[in-house]
């Protein structure tokens, strides 16, 4: 193998990363996952970006003599939300990762930590 040979493929590889995250990051603002807190009685959507898309909250949450326990149940759904968008990017970066032969560690610094 000629010198540098090593550094060209590990650039074509991470170029071929670059592309990947590209076509990740469009999915993720497109996917949407739900939290849930309260057995259901709240429900979060959220993307893979972390935009919030929407509270659902239903008729069984809302005491008007409690309210502090609806904020309680929203902030739930939305942090179960919020882990749930997590592990989706961690996935989908593992599998770009292995498709171009980089290990995920490697990736993941590439992408500075997250999407």
């Amino acid at each position: 193998m000629a010198p540098g040979a090593g550094m060209g493929g590990f650039m074509a590889q991470a170029q071929r990363l670059q592309a990947k995250i590209a076509e990740i990051q469009q999915k993720l603002r497109e996917t949407v996952v739900e939290g849930r807190a309260g057995g259901g009685l709240v429900k979060a959507k959220m993307n893979g970006h972390h935009d919030v898309i929407r509270v659902i909250i239903e008729t069984g949450a809302v005491d008007p003599d409690d309210y502090e326990l609806l904020e309680d149940l929203i902030v739930a759904a939305i942090t179960d939300a919020r882990v749930k968008a997590d592990e989706m990017v961690r996935d989908e970066m593992a599998r770009a990762a292995q498709e171009v032969g980089i290990p995920p560690a490697i990736a993941e610094q590439m992408m500075g930590g997250g999407l």
